[in-house]
């Protein structure tokens, strides 16, 4: 898989975990768009970089009308 086909090689080096969860601490609960918005990469890049966030138990989601909700895991 090449960069272009994998969001997330990019990701990585330019906006770190502490990127998203800041974002998700200031917006809770923030929409995939809202942190993309936010943290200035595209809603694909936040979408996969939110889910690895989510694979390391570090943040959460759930279903809200059409739009996935991103949350702060408890502590």
């Amino acid at each position: 898989m090449t960069d272009s086909e994998n969001p997330g090689a990019d990701a990585r080096r330019k906006y770190g975990d502490e990127d998203f969860i800041a974002c998700i601490k200031k917006l809770e609960p923030a929409s995939t768009s809202e942190v993309a918005e936010a943290v200035g990469c595209t809603r694909r890049t936040a979408d996969y970089r939110l889910k690895q966030l989510q694979d390391e138990d570090r943040v959460d989601s759930k279903m809200a009308g059409n739009s996935l909700i991103w949350y702060l895991t408890e502590e």
